[in-house]
């Protein structure tokens, strides 16, 4: 075996370890912090145990700054609208997964549109994505936005030049009436290099659990990587207004890109920690007249486990 193949499989090993960690991350309750770093996982190292260890705390400390703040979106009915946007593979899913793991989904919540229908495209652009903004008191993380027509929909020929630079022109005025009307307005882009994105696109073709995130769009976006880096330097450049900036996350180790992107996240509100009262649980209330009634056993779930 080369060098280079090496480098390949352990690459790709490390990727399969992030996914070993996603689910560890949710057994924060259960166990130590160093008791889940510290497991086996895929060729992992003494170095690699530290790393992973470090991260595990910055995650669950920062995702504790997450609930403060999510207490005090709440209590100051602030309204807060995330966009998420960078390339395929580039991590977004993953950092949002751990912005919402832990928080109120009524509170916090994803927009993850699908492709216009029909309808939707005889629509103003902007118009689906209105009824996803939030009211006072609410997060909403943009899992891709209307930023749809500067990348995928410039590169793959889904709109014409004529509504290429209409966005352009309504986009800014767009972002601007939000934030006027309220809406903080926060837009990250996920940045990764041309080989990691190789990386985790061979990663996913080998993975039977990972391939349904690979699609023929995907696909065709890797061999037009620089038609999208063209689209990507014209929609930042065009669209960096001081009202919503643009935010750079560098992405190519996913941990650190998580990490700092919820840490810069945090800084971007002047948040402070809502006190609550005590909270009391009530006694239980019993009736002398109530019975409980059998639960028919043809309608129980069989015990296999």
């Amino acid at each position: 075996m080369n060098p280079s193949d090496e480098e390949l499989i352990r690459r790709i090993h490390r990727d399969l370890r992030d996914d070993f960690d996603e689910e560890l991350e949710l057994e924060l309750e259960d166990r130590h912090i160093d008791q889940i770093a510290a497991q086996e996982g895929l060729g992992a190292d003494v170095a690699d145990k530290e790393d992973r260890r470090t991260y595990f705390r910055e995650l669950f400390r920062l995702q504790g700054e997450l609930v403060k703040l999510q207490d005090w979106v709440v209590a100051t009915r602030h309204k807060v609208v995330i966009l998420f946007e960078g390339r395929d593979a580039a991590g977004k899913g993953g950092v949002i997964k751990r912005i919402t793991q832990r928080l109120n989904p009524r509170v916090c919540r994803v927009a993850a549109l699908p492709a216009p229908n029909d309808r939707e495209r005889t629509q103003w652009y902007f118009q689906r994505y209105v009824s996803h903004l939030p009211a006072g008191g609410e997060i909403v993380l943009f899992d891709r936005s209307w930023y749809n027509r500067a990348g995928v929909e410039r590169v793959m020929g889904f709109c014409n030049d004529d509504q290429y630079e209409e966005f352009f022109r309504s986009c800014p005025e767009f972002e601007r009436m939000l934030v006027r009307s309220g809406i903080q307005v926060i837009k990250y882009w996920f940045s990764i290099s041309d080989d990691e994105q190789r990386i985790r696109f061979l990663g996913r073709i080998h993975d039977p659990l990972k391939q349904w995130k690979l699609s023929p769009m995907d696909l065709e976006s890797r061999r037009r990587w620089e038609e999208y880096t063209v689209a990507k330097e014209v929609m930042l450049e065009r669209t960096h207004i001081p009202e919503a900036p643009w935010w750079i996350v560098k992405a190519d180790d996913k941990k650190k890109a998580r990490l700092n992107c919820i840490h810069h996240l945090l800084g971007q509100m002047a948040y402070e920690e809502v006190v609550h009262p005590p909270i009391d649980l009530p006694p239980r209330q019993r009736r002398d007249d109530y019975s409980r009634q059998p639960v028919p056993q043809e309608i129980v779930v069989p015990e296999v486990y």
